[in-house]
């Protein structure tokens, strides 16, 4: 299915919070797991072709909130007084009408549904993480196929880890 005009929304937190690996990382460093959050979802970003926005909460921090770019990912903190979960529903309401689908992931059950009542598709943290690691196999498993592929045009990468081919590949799409 070809997702290049959808947007995703993702509560940043919530994931954070919900999957095991960041959540222990959140125990040690929170700054890193969001970095971490970060790194994944502009890796999804990129192999999926949505355009995802990462909303985290600022509601106890005073100030106007924020938006910018980051790994091509645009990262929103909310303004003061605002959850994640109200400028999620303003961004649903405002990009609905650019007639594109609009999914929200978050484990959050009311934030679901208040999404879905504003026609936005509900994604929960478990089936985006799912959807992650299997985009991620998907990619290893291309790039093992043209390793022993006998025809393959080009003989470095042949010679070069994943590590660094995955590197290369963040660096061809515009990602730090």
């Amino acid at each position: 299915m070809n997702r290049r005009n959808d947007i995703l929304l993702v509560d940043g937190y919530n994931m954070i919070g919900a999957w095991p690996v960041l959540e222990k990382l959140k125990e040690i460093d929170l700054e890193e797991a969001r970095d971490k959050l970060l790194d994944m979802m502009a890796d999804y970003q990129g192999f999926s072709g949505m355009t995802v926005y990462v909303v985290f909460d600022a509601h106890q921090v005073p100030g106007l909130g924020a938006t910018y770019r980051h790994h091509k990912l645009t990262i929103v903190y909310t303004k003061e007084k605002e959850t994640a979960d109200e400028c999620i529903e303003r961004l649903v309401s405002e990009l609905m009408a650019r007639r594109r689908n609009v999914f929200v992931a978050t484990s959050d059950l009311v934030e679901q549904h208040v999404a879905f009542g504003k026609g936005a598709l509900r994604l929960s943290a478990r089936e985006l993480l799912i959807d992650i690691n299997q985009n991620r196999k998907q990619i290893e498993h291309t790039l093992r196929e043209r390793e022993s592929s006998p025809g393959k045009r080009n003989t470095l990468d042949g010679n070069l880890s994943l590590e660094v081919r995955t590197q290369l590949e963040r660096l061809r799409r515009g990602d730090k």
